[in-house]
């Protein structure tokens, strides 16, 4: 496989405005004076570190604490209407999973446009606020692992029936398009680092007809440890699922071992440890309770997780260049994930074919 060099403006991820182009900021005050105006509430807002919007905690004492999102000026309407969809339906299907509840503003619309101090026309939303740590602050149990894989699970039950016009669109972290990001490898840095993430990339494409005949239904898509809000003193452990903005439509085994890559450990011994999927069998396991993979989607995995790291280190590494003031929040996992794609490139591709099967 030949993978081509030197980044073009005009092709991959940069296609999706709301990662390339930067956005005039919201500040504190503003988004209290916005949340007041279109929600009725009265509180103080703190600001929430984000990849794309501006996102702040809204504490309004008596009333409770709420979550207002003022999206990137480039997302496209179709695509947030898609997002507030997904959560009704699964807050209708399935009440009982931790998802946040989203809110009308006090003209009953769900997606209010208001023109900031910026000049920039954008799209509010308020959802509630998930009390709880993120899991990526503290650490599990193995059966607590597993009580996340079963909701994960539940989640893809609960939407399997769910579609909207927008479902299809591309997400450029949706490891399907990995490949679509190969020009941006002039951002990994020479040496070891970008050795790495071609041979994952040439992986990948092995299996990508593999994968391209995979069962595909609407799917969360980033069960990070961000995203998961978690309480020890919980009989659930888990208390919330947030951040849908990365759901689409994708294959059932990428979801999957998107949750998995996102169970690796921060810190990586190569001498002292078996393998990258220790703690990520037991979300598996919890997951194989309620929820059936295929041997093939079995086999997959594994390369999807190997493809997810590529990802994350292929996008960052981009985006720190672009938003070198916010490339601290951008690079928060990335570090971690060279020991991973180290890992990957040290075994055979049957090896990774077994890691989930034997």
């Amino acid at each position: 496989m030949s993978l081509k060099m030197g980044y073009k403006h005009q092709c991959g991820p940069a296609r999706v405005p709301e990662l390339s182009e930067a956005c005039h900021t919201v500040g504190t005050a503003e988004a209290e004076r916005i949340a007041e105006r279109l929600y009725g509430t009265r509180g103080s807002a703190t600001r929430f570190e984000t990849e794309k919007d501006d996102t702040f905690l809204l504490d309004c004492a008596a009333q409770g604490k709420f979550v207002l999102k003022i999206a990137h000026p480039s997302e496209r309407i179709e695509e947030l209407d898609f997002q507030v969809s997904l959560m009704r339906h699964l807050e209708q299907r399935s009440p009982d999973l931790p998802i946040p509840r989203t809110y009308r503003d006090v003209d009953g619309a769900d997606l209010p446009t208001v023109t900031t101090s910026g000049g920039e026309r954008r799209v509010a939303r308020l959802i509630t606020f998930l009390a709880g740590t993120p899991l990526d602050r503290t650490s599990c149990t193995a059966p607590q692992r597993e009580r996340i894989g079963e909701i994960l699970a539940k989640l893809r039950h609960s939407m399997a029936d769910f579609s909207h016009p927008a479902d299809d669109r591309t997400v450029a972290w949706d490891v399907t398009h990995l490949l679509d990001l190969t020009d941006l490898l002039s951002f990994i840095p020479e040496g070891g680092k970008r050795a790495w993430t071609v041979r994952a990339l040439e992986r990948f494409a092995e299996i990508k007809p593999k994968l391209d005949l995979c069962r595909r239904q609407v799917l969360h898509n980033d069960f990070n440890t961000s995203n998961l809000v978690v309480d020890h003193t919980n009989p659930q452990f888990l208390t919330g699922v947030i951040d849908f903005g990365d759901a689409v439509r994708t294959a059932i085994a990428v979801d999957v071992s998107t949750a998995l890559m996102n169970q690796m450990p921060k810190t990586f011994d190569h001498g002292n440890r078996r393998d990258l999927f220790d703690e990520a069998r037991d979300v598996l396991r919890g997951y194989l309770r309620h929820a059936e993979l295929t041997d093939e989607e079995l086999r997959l995995i594994p390369f999807l997780s190997m493809g997810r790291l590529a990802v994350r280190a292929l996008l960052t590494c981009w985006r720190a260049e672009i938003f070198p003031e916010n490339s601290r929040y951008i690079l928060r996992n990335t570090e971690a994930g060279w020991a991973h794609l180290e890992w990957f490139h040290s075994i055979s591709t049957a090896q990774i074919s077994d890691l989930l099967t034997r």
